[in-house]
């Protein structure tokens, strides 16, 4: 992403798909898995929702042709191998997630603006940027998505993609967008994770 787009700094790219890639490095930890199994979680949990933007939005896939980020997903595979456990106990993988669903969703939104994506597609490209990693992560791991569930997600990365595709048809100051949309996603992940927000399941029995 960061070499297709010299207006996001690589910094902010480089440091959403570390936060994710950790979160597929500690779901693997916590399921006593080898330092490969450990690595390759890092990585598709890293990149998978860029991925498929990219190959929708018909570009190159980011990270093959940026030669920091396959490095930057295996670092933080060292990282949580090498840490104690209790570092990664509670629900810190939780509010990991959190972090990089709201990055990416701004950061994937951003992407398929600045390549000509309209305004609605754009924020379905935050969405799918946001959660498409973690749904590989949890697939692989063999446990129930968190999109499968009542607790709020996806809407978190749609808050976020909203504002940052509102903001640039707005023409208001980027910095200024991107920050508030990726707390504003944050922010509603994190009551998620807090106090159990949740929307409602459907329950209709019959017409």
């Amino acid at each position: 992403m960061s070499t297709a787009l010299p207006q996001i700094p690589a910094v902010l790219d480089l440091a959403g798909t570390a936060v994710f890639a950790l979160t597929g490095a500690l779901l693997a930890a916590r399921l006593r898995q080898t330092f490969v199994t450990m690595a390759f979680f890092a990585l598709v949990t890293g990149v998978g929702g860029g991925s498929v933007r990219d190959l929708l939005i018909g570009v190159p896939v980011f990270w093959v042709r940026d030669p920091w980020v396959a490095p930057v997903c295996l670092s933080v595979a060292l990282i949580a191998w090498f840490t104690p456990r209790k570092w990664w106990e509670g629900k810190l993988l939780d509010w990991a997630d959190a972090v990089g669903l709201a990055a990416y969703s701004v950061l994937g939104t951003a992407k398929a603006l600045a390549f000509g994506i309209p305004p609605v597609p754009s924020v379905l490209m935050g969405v799918i940027t946001g959660c498409i990693g973690g749904v590989i992560r949890d697939v692989l791991a063999g446990r129930p998505s968190i999109i499968m569930r009542p607790e709020i997600y996806v809407t978190a990365a749609a808050l976020a993609s909203g504002l940052c595709a509102l903001g640039a048809v707005l023409e208001l100051p980027r910095a200024l967008v991107w920050t508030l949309a990726a707390l504003a996603g944050f922010a509603l992940r994190g009551l998620a994770i807090s106090r159990g927000l949740a929307l409602p399941s459907y329950r209709r029995d019959g017409d």
